[in-house]
């Protein structure tokens, strides 16, 4: 196994690697909707955070040295299934098809009060 890390994503804020390689796969923890350069949210709602996970997520798959076009599943968690379209509607212009498999699921909280989290595994 090999950790991955980049200060293109927020860093690991626990016990947990922002990323680990094994077997061809890089598996990447839920990536909270936090620009790395501020430590804050984006102004704006759940598009503009859908944006700043799905960029976290790129950026750490980036390091790893493959990108969206190799994710395989995706598993979504919103704060509020009311903000699936408006998710998707972002979502959709990360990837191609074929489509990686999803789960997107609602959830009663997220860290900090983020309205989506998102977690990728690609190979590569």
């Amino acid at each position: 196994m090999k950790a991955i890390s980049t200060i293109k994503a927020p860093a690991a804020i626990g016990p947990y690697s922002q990323a680990i390689e094994a077997n061809g796969f890089v598996y990447a923890s839920g990536q909270l909707p936090i620009d790395p350069a501020t430590g804050q949210f984006p102004e704006g709602g759940i598009k503009e955070q859908t944006r700043q996970s799905l960029t976290n997520a790129q950026n750490i798959l980036k390091e790893a040295g493959t990108d969206l076009s190799h994710v395989v599943k995706t598993t979504v968690f919103l704060s509020d299934i009311a903000n699936f379209a408006p998710m998707n509607e972002v979502y959709a212009q990360f990837f191609t098809e074929p489509f990686p498999a999803r789960s997107a699921v609602a959830v009663k909280d997220l860290p900090k009060g983020a309205l989506v989290e998102i977690e990728v595994i690609a190979v590569k």
